[in-house]
């Protein structure tokens, strides 16, 4: 009774974060052609950076961060590695109904504050041209993040929650800073090889700058979920 009880949680949790993940992913991907600019400046390596330019797409990647670790921590790389691939498969779906809604033209009622045809189709229809590099770049670094935090783990044991939490997306997120921008923004034309220049390595910075302020997240993300599933906790 009491492992059936346990196996319940387990399903619970999964559903939960399955849910999370999914949600925050897409919605990401529904965005992110949107540029924003972050007023905040520093030094990096000595280096001067900020004030910050990159897409609104980054906004809820923390979410997907965290989940991504919890999810990697307590149900493993294939559970992880099967929820990348129905996640790319859900966007795409997305982007197809995206694509359907906008090829019906829009009823405009003069004075009212729906969207027009042309305003419809100038959001989402940028949203279609970042498909194929979004959901590139996020199998590539969901794949590479599963399989770098397995590696660390195997090495580490149950030690060092942040050391692979954050080494795994250090490497994966280079990755999908990188191809998701190319692919999306700077093939279909709707951004220039200097623009990408100086958004991608501010994107990059901006997630790994994120991946390490979740750090205390993590520990309590832990702590939260080896306490609902009864098991002792490590660091």
């Amino acid at each position: 009774m009491e492992q059936q009880k346990l196996n319940e949680r387990r399903q619970w949790l999964f559903i939960a974060l399955a849910g999370l993940f999914v949600t925050n992913a897409v919605t990401a991907e529904l965005i992110s052609n949107k540029l924003i600019q972050i007023p905040l400046e520093g030094f990096f390596f000595g280096k001067k950076v900020g004030p910050f330019v990159t897409i609104i797409g980054i906004l809820p990647w923390p979410v997907v961060f965290l989940i991504t670790d919890l999810l990697n921590e307590f149900y493993g790389q294939k559970a992880v590695r099967r929820l990348s691939w129905i996640t790319a498969g859900l966007i795409a779906y997305c982007f197809l109904i995206v694509g359907l809604s906008m090829s019906i033209p829009a009823y405009e009622i003069k004075g009212s504050k729906l969207a027009t045809n042309a305003a419809y189709n100038l959001v989402f229809g940028q949203a279609q041209a970042v498909i194929v590099g979004s959901i590139t770049a996020f199998m590539v670094s969901q794949l590479l993040d599963a399989y770098l935090f397995d590696r660390i783990k195997q090495k580490t044991g149950n030690k060092f929650i942040w050391l692979r939490s954050t080494g795994s997306t250090l490497l994966s997120q280079l990755i999908d800073s990188y191809i998701v921008l190319y692919i999306g923004f700077v093939l279909p034309g709707a951004m220039s090889m200097s623009t990408y220049l100086e958004v991608a390595p501010t994107n990059y910075l901006l997630k790994i700058l994120i991946a390490i302020s979740l750090t205390p997240l993590v520990y309590v993300g832990h702590y939260l979920v080896r306490r609902y599933l009864g098991q002792s906790s490590s660091v």
